[in-house]
């Protein structure tokens, strides 16, 4: 976006200097330049301008607040100002905190040349909060620049970024001698890059009839080098003169569309995994295709077919890295910890986002963190993870494969971190040989937002010096996209023969190809989607897969009978816990905003109505331990002493018949950027559960956490334990039909619950010894695949019998002894013949979620896929299917099987 707000430079000082313009700013290399500052004022290092973030108008900005829309933020750069003449100055630097959530978040120093402009300055501190501007002003000598230069802003940062928003410069009357903002700044490049190519012939890449090759081959050979390198960025501008419309590529749907405006919010993708139900994804995943297809409709339509940050249909979404470790704060958004439900959810999902059409994609899904990437989080832009070649062959790269392969998903996103010494963003081991060569991948490779800058910063991999020749290697192993400006670089690789224009017409290819696929250049009349609206958004049964996903995900880890909770024999309950009355909480990370959110508190309510007097108190707060939401939105604060609170919950437990304690941890307490030092409860709410629990009323617990809790004490004393995750905007109904049993509850484990900190090996070790439930040889809380119902299950007469193609099937009696109607996930571990390699203890090999009516028996059929019985042979450099006595186990969980099969392969 363009601002008219500011008044860029004084046009004195231009006409004075004119003559010097190009020797001033011949003397250092321009990443970006301000067009309108008649060539004055440039910025270059190591930075990234934010364009159009959909951030709300902030206070203290009046009438320049379209300035603090885009921002320039980076670990060291240099805005150089050329051409100001010898004087005294006084410089004002604007800058609006917008991502931080609490002091000391973000601390860096500016230098006008010698003089310190700001120490160690704390923008969130200064600005007294999020979404505040703060100043920073100092006065300077100058002299001319002949003499000693132009003058150089140096922003050095010692915590998190540097960033301004705008920079006014004035003289010792108070004029103003240069004044611009961040969304007056532009990529810079050489004369000789912005030539456009002359092409006569007719522009075949509109032409629908003709193959998508043809047709991109067509546009790229269009372009200029600097628009090529344009097309290479995230946010990808227009190219009027070509009738290119503007395309963002960023956006984010792990759980429903997010950050723009309402739309469905499911379970968080963890609490998804629990549900075992691949189908029922498919489904999820359809809803947000066309709620994605509906809202883009909405914005290109009245924008000229441009797209901005949030708008586009390219989701970066599912994040099927696996949950190694449950300290990590980014697991909530996965699958799970184990390969084969983490492709089997997955590949679901990417169809259901992708649709079903053989020519155009309703959107498109992208495969995240490739290849490995599961924390720490504070070292994940430097972080080199070390893994054993059959580790990274059998756990960290199958469930890519397979999404790849069998989901044809659209994007496989490359990762901050290195593997085995080589960044992933510059890895063409991974980036080709693997995922095209091997797999046949078709789509396009964006990076990790400020991956490529990792690859050379000092403080990052430093695996090559230059930008240049990062983003010159980062292009030839394979990565398409750059989520960032560090490809602007690539105009100065070419001329510096670090790389090719033939490399990036081929990166740029795998870009494009996304929007011919998407239908973006094609007639409204040819593309299925187009008629999708915003009627079509947030729609009651889009609602109701969000319920239902939402049932199917809440785990219950411990019951003796005290669930369901008896509405007859209950006149008051106390609920009891700082998550009973969020709604926040319900949301996990990288969310949308819900029409209908109702808390679990008021859930419970609505489904009790007059029948039961239900009362509330907070209890205590999530922690007291200090904490940051620069992503969720949520903090750990109280303004009420936590004794008090205790206190309070104390007297409602003392009045009431049974206690529903809703606690655990929030997105506040684990998430990008940040992960969990440990596993137990916080100490506040333990103290309180204990009290509570010291009253001799029954306490049943929900925990709403993203993770892996160790609820050690909780399981020896409490009667009833519920894990509810994140749960969407559905999740406060789900919980409290299973409280009371109008739901039967049938959700499985996806990770392994231990049963304290002391379990886990160490967190930076990538390899699989002691790890998940496949490794680990101690004793869990809750198994991998644990899920207990209001139902018992019986399982008989397994049969284990060769299929085609390498697979078996295998077929079982599953009967519901119970009194009630319900689903259980009969589960398939299998167990390779005895090796002299180390080898995994058991791994899942099929599933399948079957509804059995109480007192029935149904004979359950399980397709065991080759793939799941295949093991890498580092010898052969491939994969192979051990031969010998294979052993098939069938059961409720990793730790509880039940029937036991032997077959030759």
């Amino acid at each position: 976006m363009k601002s008219t707000s500011i008044t860029s430079c004084l046009a004195r000082a231009s006409r004075l200097f004119a003559a010097l313009l190009l020797s001033a700013s011949a003397t250092f290399a321009a990443d970006e330049t301000c067009p309108t500052c008649a060539g004055q004022v440039a910025v270059s290092g190591d930075f990234t301008h934010r364009k159009d973030p959909p951030f709300p108008r902030i206070e203290g900005a009046g009438a320049n607040a379209d300035a603090y829309l885009e921002d320039v933020h980076g670990r060291q750069f240099t805005v150089t100002i050329s051409n100001l003449p010898a004087g005294r100055y006084t410089i004002e630097i604007g800058a609006a905190e917008m991502t931080a959530g609490a002091a000391g978040e973000r601390i860096f120093t500016v230098r006008a040349g010698d003089q310190v402009l700001a120490q160690e300055f704390d923008l969130f501190a200064a600005a007294g909060g999020a979404r505040k501007v703060a100043k920073i002003r100092g006065t300077i000598e100058k002299s001319d620049d002949a003499l000693r230069g132009p003058l150089q802003l140096v922003f050095t940062a010692s915590k998190g970024d540097a960033k301004f928003n705008t920079v006014t410069i004035t003289d010792r009357a108070g004029g103003e001698a240069v004044a611009f903002a961040a969304n007056e700044l532009a990529d810079a490049f050489g004369a000789a890059a912005l030539v456009p190519p002359t092409v006569a012939e007719p522009a075949i890449w509109r032409d629908s009839s003709k193959p998508l090759r043809v047709r991109a081959d067509d546009l790229i050979r269009r372009m200029s080098l600097a628009e090529k390198v344009s097309q290479l960025k995230n946010a990808a501008p227009g190219i009027p003169r070509l009738g290119l419309p503007a395309y963002d590529y960023w956006n984010e749907a792990a759980h429903g569309i997010a950050n723009n405006g309402i739309a469905t919010v499911f379970p968080q993708a963890i609490g998804a995994a629990a549900a075992w139900n691949p189908a029922l994804l498919h489904q999820e995943g359809t809803v947000i295709g066309i709620e994605g297809r509906a809202k883009f409709n909405d914005y290109a339509n009245r924008h000229n077919g441009d797209s901005k940050w949030w708008t586009g249909l390219t989701y970066w979404a599912p994040n099927i890295n696996l949950f190694r470790d449950p300290r990590w704060g980014r697991g909530q958004e996965t699958y799970g910890e184990d390969p084969f439900l983490t492709a089997e959810i997955g590949i679901e999902f990417v169809k259901g986002v992708q649709g079903d059409d053989p020519r155009y994609m309703l959107a498109m899904a992208c495969a995240k963190h490739y290849a490995v990437h599961s924390g720490p989080e504070r070292t994940r832009h430097s972080f080199n993870a070390e893994i054993p070649e059959r580790d990274l062959f059998d756990t960290y790269l199958p469930h890519f494969e397979r999404v790849v392969r069998e989901g044809k998903v659209a994007g496989v996103m490359s990762a901050y971190n290195a593997v085995n010494g080589v960044p992933a963003s510059a890895n063409s081991f991974l980036l080709t040989e693997l995922l095209r060569k091997r797999w046949g991948f078709e789509g396009y490779v964006p990076s990790d937002c400020d991956a490529i800058r990792d690859i050379y910063g000092e403080k990052q991999h430093h695996y090559v010096k230059t930008a240049e020749e990062a983003a010159a290697l980062a292009v030839k192993a394979g990565c398409n996209l750059c989520c960032g400006g560090d490809y602007n670089a690539l105009v100065r690789a070419v001329q510096q023969g670090l790389v090719t224009e033939k490399d990036l017409d081929g990166a740029l290819y795998h870009t494009l190809w996304t929007r011919f696929r998407l239908g973006l250049f094609d007639p409204a009349e040819q593309v299925p989607f187009s008629g999708y609206t915003l009627k079509d958004n947030d729609l009651p049964a889009h609602s109701q897969v969000a319920l239902e996903l939402a049932r199917q995900a809440i785990v219950l880890l411990k019951n003796d009978g005290t669930l369901p909770l008896d509405r007859t024999k209950l006149k008051q309950i106390a609920v009891i816990g700082p998550n009973a009355a969020s709604k926040s909480m319900l949301e996990g990370n990288y969310h949308g905003s819900a029409s209908r959110s109702i808390s679990i508190l008021d859930d419970i309510r609505n489904l009790v109505g007059s029948e039961i007097k239900i009362t509330h108190a907070m209890g205590s707060p999530v922690t007291t331990k200090p904490g940051t939401a620069p992503w969720s939105g949520q903090d750990n604060t109280t303004d009420r002493p936590v004794a008090e609170l205790k206190a309070e919950a104390l007297k409602l437990a003392a009045e009431a018949d049974a206690i529903i304690y809703v606690g655990g941890i929030t997105p506040a307490q684990e998430g990008e950027s940040f992960d969990r030092e440990s596993i137990e409860l916080p100490s506040e709410q333990e103290d309180l559960i204990r009290a509570l629990h010291a009253t001799g009323k029954p306490v049943v617990m929900v925990n709403c956490s993203g993770s892996a809790m160790a609820l050690t004490w909780q399981d020896e004393n409490l009667p009833a334990i519920v894990q509810a995750w994140y749960p969407g905007q559905e999740g406060g109904r789900a919980v409290a039909e299973v409280l009371f049993g109008e739901t039967n509850p049938s959700g499985h484990l996806p990770i392994t619950f231990y049963r304290s900190t002391a379990d886990l090996p160490d967190f930076s070790d990538y390899s699989m010894k002691n790890r998940t439930y496949r490794y680990f040889t101690g004793r869990p809380l809750y198994a991998f695949g644990h899920g207990l119902s209001y139902s018992t299950f019986e399982y008989a007469n397994l049969r284990v019998a060769p299929a085609a193609n390498g697979a078996l099937t295998v077929t079982l009696d599953l009967t519901n002894s119970g009194k009630r109607d319900g689903d259980d996930v009969v589960q398939l571990y299998a167990t390779p013949p005895a090796s002299s390699q180390p080898q995994e203890l058991r791994a899942l090999c099929g599933f399948r979620r079957t509804h059995v009516k109480a007192g029935e028996t149904r004979t359950v059929t399980v397709t065991v896929p080759a793939v799941a019985l295949r093991r890498w042979d580092i010898a052969k450099k491939d994969y192979a299917i051990p031969s010998g006595d294979w052993t098939i186990a069938a059961g409720a969980s990793s730790a509880d099987l039940r029937q036991k099969a032997t077959i030759k392969l």
